[in-house]
């Protein structure tokens, strides 16, 4: 696409999350810290949440490739099962092979005693948790109380959108809600946040120019509102812009178009964008 004509080894604001190009801002490292801890202590239920677009599920990446060896992950990454189904996900990630459906727990709660008994942790990782269903909850409920008399068997981490918060503030839900022992919030980034972010994907990507002036960048902060999903868009649309009309840098006319082309941008008013002059819409 553009790596040539920039001299890039890689697209350094591609959506897919890649933990080469990660960052331990403050929020990010924050949230990986607490999950961490929580799960070195053996905490049953870990909570984190952030707007969409946050970084939740790169946040859930670098967990996974930091947890040791000798614990085993369970992920689910399609959360909107029933009650049944959530079982038998959960069974399916354990290579649990159920002779009956009514044994399906017991079978379960065997597995990871079994696994216990030889020092492995079981951590199940739930992503986009607010679409959980109140009968999956409870499923998830049931797990996390599994105990022997020195640990959690299934240590369970929710990461979902506010709108998880919101949920679980109803009044049927708060036995759940009283067994979350940690919760981490990703917040959106701020302006120095925001320059380290796309100064490091560039770096690590082998810019060696600098692609984006700094008045750019307070511009991406602003219409970006610090949410990373919302840089990474903008950015890339400024490179593929700035390529196909033979430049080797961004211009504002590149920005202007690439923010207005942003559907959950912020717009600037003016074609030259700055700090200053952005309508709300």
């Amino acid at each position: 696409m553009y790596l040539e004509n920039f001299g890039l080894t890689q697209l350094p604001f591609h959506l897919t999350p890649n933990t080469e190009l990660f960052l331990g801002l403050e929020p990010h490292y924050e949230a990986i810290q607490t999950v961490h801890s929580a799960v070195q202590m053996g905490e049953g239920l870990i909570k984190v949440t952030g707007e969409v677009g946050t970084g939740k599920t790169m946040v859930c990446r670098i967990l996974v490739n930091q947890l040791d060896k000798e614990v085993q992950l369970v992920y689910l990454p399609n959360p909107a099962l029933d009650g049944d189904e959530l079982r038998r996900a959960i069974a399916s990630e354990l290579d649990v092979i159920p002779t009956d459906t009514t044994t399906l727990v017991g079978d379960i709660q065997a597995k990871l005693i079994e696994l216990a008994r030889v020092g492995e942790q079981v951590v199940l990782f739930v992503d986009e948790a607010q679409a959980l269903s109140d009968e999956a909850l409870e499923v998830l409920r049931l797990f996390g109380n599994l105990e022997t008399e020195h640990s959690k068997l299934l240590q369970i981490v929710l990461l979902g959108q506010p709108e998880l918060d919101v949920r679980l503030e109803q009044h049927h839900l708060r036995q759940f809600r009283q067994r979350i022992t940690f919760s981490a919030q990703l917040r959106r980034l701020t302006l120095s946040e925001v320059v380290a972010y796309i100064d490091n994907r560039l770096e690590k990507s082998g810019a060696e120019n600098e692609l984006f002036t700094l008045g750019h960048k307070k511009a991406i902060w602003k219409a970006s509102r610090g949410i990373p999903r919302l840089i990474n868009q903008i950015c890339h649309k400024c490179l593929v812009l700035a390529s196909s009309q033979g430049y080797e840098v961004v211009h504002n006319r590149h920005l202007y178009s690439a923010i207005h082309d942003t559907y959950d941008s912020c717009k600037p008013k003016f074609k030259s964008p700055l700090i200053w002059g952005w309508s709300i819409s």
